[in-house]
């Protein structure tokens, strides 16, 4: 089984999927897969499994109405990514600085 970060980075590493979690993000309510579908130059089945991808991340909620499902974006599991990414960030933040003084001290020796 795979952890919640793998699963997020699965989910945003295809292109399509991020235009599918974007053009929900900026929808001012939920898309049924059919609308979703209709924005893609590929068969509802394709969309479909992209969505399944994103919901297994949380990155999409769906609801059923009837025959319909409709998905809306929750970008929340994305503070996760961006807590991981924060941490390196300030790895090579500090490294960079390390160098940074390593050379100032060569030089001034």
């Amino acid at each position: 089984m795979q952890d919640n970060i793998t699963k997020l980075f699965k989910a945003i590493a295809d292109p399509t999927r991020r235009d599918i979690f974007h053009a929900l993000v900026i929808a001012t309510s939920a898309l049924s897969i059919t609308q979703i579908s209709n924005q893609f130059l590929m068969t509802r089945q394709g969309v479909t499994k992209h969505i399944k991808i994103l919901n297994d991340a949380g990155l999409v909620q769906m609801k059923e109405d009837g025959r319909n499902r409709f998905c809306f974006a929750d970008p929340k599991p994305l503070k996760e990514v961006n807590k991981w990414m924060q941490f390196y960030a300030q790895f090579w933040d500090d490294s960079l600085d390390n160098l940074d003084n390593y050379l100032k001290t060569k030089k001034d020796a």
